[in-house]
């Protein structure tokens, strides 16, 4: 997770405390934004993004997760605010996690919505996070 879903931002505590077996500090492609609403969209990129690998025990979670990010798998992408995707996922050290889901935002979406490029591939929205090392 790059965003709000992250330990210790604001989303955290509801959706994934007491829900997740384990978080790894991690990496993806793709390119960061800061919207003005307060979060963040990552799209596809060759920039590092990063974040945590968050592994869940029940599938059902991705119900929660999907309402969260205003997906829906049986809309067309565009009208959805995220997309779900399945990419590969690396340590820090860039060996491969293998493959994880992972909330999309079109680019024209982003760029709607006033997004700025985070050039350092982190994300913050409660200055609480310690940055990614």
């Amino acid at each position: 997770m790059y965003g709000t879903l992250k330990p210790g931002e604001a989303n955290y505590k509801k959706y994934c405390a007491g829900k997740v077996v384990d978080v790894k500090k991690a990496f993806v492609e793709g390119k960061l934004f800061a919207l003005p609403m307060g979060y963040p969209a990552m799209t596809l990129g060759n920039s590092k993004v990063y974040g945590y690998l968050l592994s869940f025990p029940n599938p059902r979670i991705l119900n929660e997760l999907d309402v969260l990010e205003n997906y829906q798998p049986s809309r067309l992408p565009a009208e959805n605010l995220y997309n779900r995707q399945i990419i590969e996922v690396y340590e820090p050290q860039s060996l491969s996690l293998g493959l994880a889901l992972v909330y999309l935002m079109a680019l024209e979406q982003v760029e709607q919505l006033g997004g700025f490029l985070q050039p350092d591939g982190w994300w913050s929205g409660c200055c609480l996070t310690a940055k990614y090392s």
